[in-house]
């Protein structure tokens, strides 16, 4: 079997809410630029995956897709993934890492058609369900993140993480806010999205260790490795580092020897694909660290984290960004959340991500094929 061909086929988001997650991320509303990637062989199975998010359309990355890394594929066996994932890598310099991780969804999605098997069988799964934590978009005062994190806790979810204002002493008022509202068994962490300087960081760690929060994720700019070593000495919190920590693959490896963080961080978009992700949690796990799996950007993503995350067993939830309407998109049935608070991979234990494109939806918004 080869690789005959591969295209992007871009198609709106239109009625995308206004949303906030942090100062790095900045407001974004309205409509965005979604690809559809599809790889196809001689013999007619086709692998897919979706390009963009609702802040960062695939038309920043597919063009280079197309240009730099279809030429890397044309012609190879679709099996041979660590092979195109190493040669799409060194590549990288050339295109995006989000255009290198959808080429490999694509592959593992392929590669699971082939074998009549869902990604995270292929992987070797361990689970079959986990449970979910929502992440809250930032919010303009304590009582709203209050009503949030109780309106779902009704609903039967078990945790919920903050995005705050990235102010110190607001985000402290925030989180004090919220454990006292959602009781002292709810699982609560912070994420304060690389917002504070060292001194501001200290203070805010120990505050929510006092709240007993599960984890202080990105407290200190991705690149500050110094001082979170630092951090990591003043605090008995778990740091979560690494999301958005320069480099590929490779660049974890500074994290662990220096001691930098407790927890591991990543994604099939911003890190390189499934391929990239299920490394990085068997290299974590060495070290009898967590890998915890970030949400994905858009719909498909999400369910190619879930398939990886069903298939290692040292990661916690399965993270779930709200609203809603700023984040799934372009299928059929997306990720639930079940009653109990946890996501299921019995929905798309199927061949491949298992998930149901919703075609119909692309065609209608269609803007343009890239090949």
């Amino acid at each position: 079997m080869k690789i005959t061909d591969v295209t992007v086929t871009m198609f709106a988001w239109d009625d995308i809410p206004l949303t906030n997650y942090s100062p790095k991320s900045g407001t974004f509303s309205g409509t965005s630029q979604m690809g559809l990637v599809t790889i196809s062989t001689n013999e007619g199975v086709q692998g897919h995956s979706i390009l963009g998010t609702a802040s960062q359309g695939a038309d920043f990355d597919a063009p280079s897709l197309i240009s730099k890394l279809q030429p890397l594929l044309i012609g190879k066996d679709p099996l041979q993934r660590e092979e195109l994932w190493q040669a799409c890598m060194l590549g990288v310099r050339r295109t995006t890492i989000r255009a290198v991780g959808a080429v490999d969804v694509a592959l593992w999605d392929l590669g699971g058609k082939i074998a009549g098997l869902p990604v995270y069988k292929m992987l070797g799964a361990y689970r079959t369900s986990i449970k979910a934590y929502a992440s809250s978009p930032v919010h303009s005062s304590p009582e709203l993140y209050v009503e949030e994190a109780l309106g779902l806790k009704d609903d039967g979810w078990t945790a919920y993480k903050i995005h705050p204002p990235t102010f110190p002493d607001e985000d402290i008022a925030v989180c004090q806010a919220v454990r006292k509202g959602v009781g002292d068994e709810h699982t609560v962490a912070l994420d304060s999205t690389w917002s504070y300087q060292y001194t501001d960081a200290v203070r805010v760690g120990r505050a929510i260790e006092e709240l007993g929060f599960l984890w202080y994720e990105d407290p200190l700019a991705d690149d500050d490795l110094y001082s979170y070593v630092k951090l990591r000495e003043k605090l008995e919190i778990p740091i979560l580092a690494t999301e958005y920590s320069p480099g590929g693959f490779t660049a974890y490896g500074p994290w662990i020897t220096e001691r930098a963080t407790d927890y591991l961080r990543g994604d099939v978009a911003v890190k390189g694909g499934i391929t990239a992700i299920y490394k990085t949690a068997h290299l974590a796990e060495a070290f009898h660290m967590n890998y915890e799996v970030h949400h994905g950007g858009n719909s498909l993503n999400n369910v190619a984290n879930m398939h990886v995350i069903m298939a290692i067993k040292n990661t916690t939830m399965f993270e779930v960004l709200l609203p809603d309407g700023a984040q799934k998109y372009g299928l059929v049935e997306d990720v639930e959340v079940d009653s109990n608070g946890n996501v299921n991979i019995s929905q798309f234990d199927r061949p491949g991500l298992g998930a149901e494109i919703d075609f119909d939806l692309i065609e209608r918004k269609k803007t343009a094929v890239l090949s």
